[in-house]
């Protein structure tokens, strides 16, 4: 049966210099999966940052998670990053299995109509960041952007093609990778320490830890700069402490070295922190708290829903 999602938070956009950068999202995550993938960080943690409720906290302690993309247009181009979990797929999460979600609406009200999109990100290849790389017609998974170049690591490539994929992966790469490549339009790029420009004002940043070849999405125009975190910081709560790790990081070691240096980075700058499974508001300022971080949040502007 089709997994339709609870419901969402109103479609919401911010200003990046001249750019507008959408959220569009997919489906709010159930509460058991804050648990599952943080699993250090318990209510007791929670309870040292208040500033995490009640956007990005229950009560309870229990962390809210979402998955969205991010959709910009830049010098013409209509980009999307990361494309979630997508509809009707196989999937061993039962959050995930068979999805049945209006995402492509969401897409298309905020001006991505799939045909229309010119460039596609995606930040890493886990289940999450590319289910909707592909759309089902006549019993077989086509591109859903069928114009669009798409973009990854070349090292993400690489660990994927070098290790033996479980079932469930393997999948995965079945109906929303190998479809993409077999079609010509998978491009796979070499990102330098300092990272790569990929078109004018959006640069690709290494971020590895949770995967090999892990990129962040770094934004610029004018005097105004984003940054889309993909997964190298799945929530605020690791703002608090960077050490929390992700369940299904490839390399904590790693990633926590990854996460700190790119908050140490950002802190007390004006860069908008744009995460990809944070819940609404989704985006902030990082903030210097002692000799740690918080998340100071900027609410997005409201975009009217499709009639």
């Amino acid at each position: 049966m089709p997994n339709s999602p609870r419901p969402l938070a109103t479609p919401a956009a911010w200003t990046v210099g001249d750019l507008r950068v959408h959220r569009v999202d997919e489906v709010t995550l159930p509460p058991a999966t804050g648990p599952w993938l943080l699993p250090s960080a318990t209510a007791q943690v929670v309870d040292q940052a208040p500033w995490l409720r009640p956007d990005f906290a229950d009560e309870a302690g229990v962390l809210r998670l979402a998955s969205h993309s991010f959709a910009v247009v830049v010098d013409g181009l209509r980009i999307v990053v990361d494309t979630g979990i997508g509809n009707g797929k196989t999937r061993a999460n039962p959050a995930w299995d068979h999805l049945d979600s209006d995402y492509l609406a969401r897409l298309t009200a905020a001006g991505f109509a799939p045909a229309d999109v010119d460039l596609v990100i995606l930040t890493h290849l886990h289940t999450d960041h590319v289910g909707w790389n592909t759309r089902e017609r006549d019993g077989a998974w086509h591109p859903t952007f069928p114009h669009a170049r798409y973009l990854t690591a070349r090292a993400e490539w690489d660990h994927w093609a070098g290790v033996e994929l479980e079932d469930a992966r393997r999948q995965m790469f079945r109906d929303s990778v190998y479809p993409v490549a077999d079609a010509g339009l998978l491009d796979l790029v070499d990102v330098a320490a300092d990272g790569i420009t990929v078109a004018p004002g959006v640069r690709l940043l290494p971020t590895p830890g949770h995967t090999p070849g892990h990129l962040a999405v770094e934004l610029r125009s004018g005097t105004g700069t984003a940054l889309i975190t993909g997964d190298c910081v799945h929530h605020p709560v690791q703002l608090l402490d960077p050490a929390i790790t992700s369940c299904v990081d490839a390399d904590p070691r790693q990633a926590r070295a990854t996460r700190r240096r790119l908050l140490a980075a950002l802190a007390d700058t004006d860069t908008l922190l744009l995460g990809t499974h944070f819940p609404a508001p989704t985006g902030g300022l990082v903030r210097s708290a002692g000799d740690t971080f918080r998340l100071a949040p900027v609410p997005p502007s409201p975009v009217p829903r499709p009639a």
